[in-house]
């Protein structure tokens, strides 16, 4: 074994390729074929979209998990830890399981380099076919088409949304970013896109191969009927169904696309509706608007494009605060920091850049001079978001909010720090 360490390993990982991203599906295809010659024993779901991925993956795990089936998730980025990334039946796969299916995955690759995602992608197929899962939900990372996940193929394949995101890789409009995402479509197997607004090409792409396409408010619908929701796709109807167990109205769409995934496989993996009612319960995310409540409100949020913003800014309105909102906002390079700014500045009061390091970073000063020219003076900029973190802790008064976002990067710092723990009531530790 190569590394005995899973931080040995990651770190390895993160330069054995000469580029960090490399979209293309020829590296992992020639390596899971070693691995695995055969296709999966398993059902696979997989699931892309520029917004809404997460949430999808978590009613699907939980929804199958509460109708018994063994599950393995694939999700992606992580926030505290990389196991979080690997779960089967809910539960992260350990530090010893992923060496030991890394030092195989690099006894076989033979010359063939590896990015860090890809490695992770093939150790999840690896641990999901050792463990004998019933069934796989795999988040696409970037795209579609050429992004690793799809080196398998699905069973069912769910669109959720398409957005400007990720333009550098994926094209500079709807159409193209579309047309990528359509690619985890498959021939004669069910593709569902969730997005009221698809654009041409992902129709065009889906019709072109034979897919069975599957559109929200074609060919299935929801509608709120008071504190409940139903669902309904041809004959198959489902009434009185619980609230989402993730924040937002926005949810009610994620789940509604999630059924259709299920009812999509009803012949393969059948599911009654008390595991339909349990798992949209019982569904969790960390960091998609993530409240914490408290005399100051924390909310955490990954959202890191307009889209993904805008619904924030929603949430938001629908949830005011009697004091002023404060927001953490650290962004990456090839994110639309103006078109974040612009669609969240009528629902912040303050605001705090934070600089976000490495290849993709970028700096405060430069949101704080897009923040600026965007009409806001209360712009106070951080190096980092400890720093960020305290000093909205300590301006906050009861009542107030400080909401975090823009990247897995600034939310989870945050989580792991917990600054919204008041210091009196902290435990004090001792040395013995």
């Amino acid at each position: 074994m190569r590394f005995t360490t899973l931080d040995d390993w990651l770190r390895w990982q993160e330069t054995l390729h000469p580029q960090v991203i490399e979209l293309g599906l020829e590296r992992v295809r020639t390596v899971l074929r070693r691995l695995q010659p055969k296709a999966p024993p398993f059902t696979v779901i997989t699931v892309g979209g520029t917004n809404g991925k997460g949430s999808c993956v978590a009613f699907l795990e939980a929804i199958l998990r509460a109708a018994g089936y063994r599950v393995g998730a694939y999700t992606s980025p992580h926030l505290l830890r990389y196991n979080e990334r690997i779960r089967i039946d809910g539960v992260e796969v350990d530090d010893a399981a992923l060496c030991q299916t890394f030092a195989r995955i690099d006894a076989v690759r033979g010359d063939t380099s590896l990015t860090y995602f890809e490695f992770g992608t093939l150790a999840a197929l690896e641990q999901f076919r050792s463990a004998g899962v019933d069934v796989a939900v795999l988040e696409v990372g970037l795209g579609g088409r050429l992004d690793a996940v799809n080196v398998v193929d699905a069973d069912v394949a769910l669109v959720v949304s398409i957005a400007l995101d990720h333009t550098d890789w994926l094209g500079p409009d709807r159409a193209s970013i579309g047309y990528e995402k359509a690619g985890i479509y498959r021939p004669g197997r069910p593709a569902i896109c969730a997005d009221p607004d698809p654009p041409p090409r992902l129709l065009e792409h889906a019709c072109a191969i034979g897919a069975r396409l599957l559109r929200v408010g074609a060919d299935y619908d929801f509608v709120r009927t008071g504190a409940t929701w139903r669902w309904q796709s041809g004959k198959t109807q489902f009434e009185a169904l619980p609230q989402p167990a993730l924040a937002g109205e926005h949810q009610l769409g994620n789940a509604a696309a999630a059924l259709m995934a299920l009812t999509s496989l009803a012949d393969r993996l059948p599911v009654e509706v008390a595991a339909l009612r349990a798992g949209l319960a019982q569904a969790w995310l960390p960091g998609r608007f993530q409240v914490i409540p408290g005399p100051v409100e924390w909310i955490l949020d990954v959202a890191h494009n307009p889209a993904a913003a805008a619904v924030l800014a929603q949430h938001l309105r629908a949830r005011p605060c009697a004091g002023r909102t404060q927001a953490i906002l650290g962004l990456l390079a090839d994110k639309d920091a103006d078109g974040v700014i612009q669609v969240l500045a009528s629902v912040v009061d303050e605001w705090r850049p934070v600089t976000l390091t490495g290849a993709r970073g970028r700096g405060s000063a430069d949101l704080a001079a897009r923040l600026r020219s965007a009409g806001i003076q209360a712009v106070f900029p951080h190096d980092d978001v400890a720093s960020a973190g305290q000093a909205a802790r300590h301006e906050a008064e009861v009542g107030d909010r400080i909401v975090v976002l823009g990247s897995f990067h600034v939310v989870a710092p945050v989580l792991a720090a917990q600054p919204w723990i008041p210091a009196s009531s902290l435990p004090h530790s001792r040395e013995t």
